[in-house]
């Protein structure tokens, strides 16, 4: 199986409304690097390794698991709950384990 790592990672920059280049540039890579490199980590050629993802994650305001979890939807509540409080967070999952019961 494919990570899905490539695929979110675009996803997300378009949804930020950033270009490769502005994406790359706000992460401190050069600018006549920018583009190529955050190029190869969509293409899935390179991986950018963990810290890297944790600042890409950071720029375009999504969880950073958001980035490695394999399911769809589980991806998109990912994204979701990251954007609760953490008080909200907790309430919900407290709510869920009730209902599991």
């Amino acid at each position: 199986m494919e990570t899905p790592t490539p695929s979110r990672l675009k996803s997300a920059r378009k949804a930020a409304g950033l270009t490769q280049q502005q994406l790359g540039m706000a992460l401190g890579m050069e600018p006549n690097t920018a583009s190529a490199r955050m190029n190869q980590y969509e293409k899935g050629k390179h991986a950018p390794d963990f810290l890297t993802m944790k600042r890409i994650a950071k720029e375009l305001d999504v969880p950073v698991a958001y980035f490695y979890c394999e399911e769809d939807i589980l991806s998109e509540l990912i994204c979701a709950l990251g954007k609760l409080k953490k008080e909200e967070q907790i309430e919900l999952l407290n709510t869920i384990r009730i209902n599991k019961l």
